[in-house]
């Protein structure tokens, strides 16, 4: 099952050329649009901290397109791809007479988790124009010349974040979740010290918009921060392990999201329901050919992982 976080997003802020990383296509798209319900400083706000916590759990080297952009699909590349979690390669594949590069205006960017195992993902819808073929180099030129002036990490919006890979301490079911102190007293609302037990509940909503409610407690010799009711519920739900990362970021209106990285990362991070019918993967090259003819949309899958 796949999550759309595109209520929350306003829009992706990369430049980037769409290439060999696409999974698996359909050609019918119902376009929509990367804006907010609300135009609320709230909203604003959430939008922003789900937009960057999706990014964070992407990685840093991850670089998307955003709506409007013209890019590039290659089909041998998005055949490659979908090839390879085949459980069987076909003698002959047919490529449909579709150019090897062709260039297409995206329509809409989705930002997706996925709820398997919170891989994060995203949904790229485009549109062909076949009219800009002809341009060729000067256009790649171009294109190379916007990615490089807009950079690849977008602007950081919310500083309030940081990642801690779990130790085996942290995913045991007798103990708690150890915070450094400066992440606690940077990310969590502010204890009070004047207590004998300083304590705290927290509330955490992850990519899927599950709240996850904790016990932040500052305690021990020499004293140190630990989520500990709810911690062990939020490991064995997520089925987390010694070396996997999990993320805090608190928005500027004081919401807390959490995410996480995967230590192992998975063949392929894609909802079962995209990949899961490989038996007919050539064929998908014959819907990109028809939208092609039609000049209609079709969709690209991503997995930045």
């Amino acid at each position: 099952m796949e999550i759309d976080l595109n209520h929350a997003v306003t829009e992706v802020e990369k430049n980037a050329t769409c290439n060999g990383g696409c999974h698996k296509e359909q050609a019918t798209a119902s376009c929509v649009c990367c804006v907010p319900s609300s135009s609320s400083s709230s909203a604003v706000s959430s939008s922003s901290s789900y937009l960057e916590l999706w990014h964070a759990c992407a990685g840093p080297l991850t670089s998307l397109p955003k709506k409007g952009n013209v890019v590039v699909y290659f089909p041998q590349g998005h055949l490659e791809q979908a090839a390879s979690f085949s459980p069987f390669t076909p003698l002959e594949i047919p490529t449909h007479d579709l150019q090897p590069q062709i260039f297409c205006r995206v329509v809409n960017v989705q930002l997706l988790a996925n709820k398997e195992n919170d891989e994060v993902y995203t949904q790229v819808t485009l549109l062909p124009q076949a009219e800009l073929a002809g341009m060729g180099k000067e256009l790649l030129e171009e294109l190379g010349a916007d990615e490089e002036g807009n950079g690849r990490t977008p602007t950081k919006t919310t500083p309030h974040m940081f990642c801690k890979t779990l130790t085996a301490s942290d995913t045991s079911t007798h103990g708690g979740f150890s915070v450094p102190r400066r992440a606690a007293e940077d990310c969590f609302p502010p204890l009070d010290y004047k207590q004998q037990r300083p304590s705290q509940e927290l509330i955490a909503t992850d990519l899927h918009g599950v709240e996850w409610k904790f016990r932040h407690i500052y305690r021990g010799q020499p004293r140190r921060h630990l989520l500990t009711t709810g911690w062990s519920i939020f490991v064995s739900q997520k089925n987390l392990v010694s070396g996997d990362a999990v993320l805090f970021l608190r928005g500027e209106n004081g919401e807390l999201r959490l995410g996480i990285r995967r230590a192992v990362r998975p063949r392929n991070g894609l909802p079962e329901s995209i990949v899961g019918n490989q038996s007919c993967y050539p064929n998908f090259l014959s819907s990109v050919a028809n939208a092609i003819s039609a000049k209609s949309m079709f969709h690209v899958f991503y997995s930045p992982r």
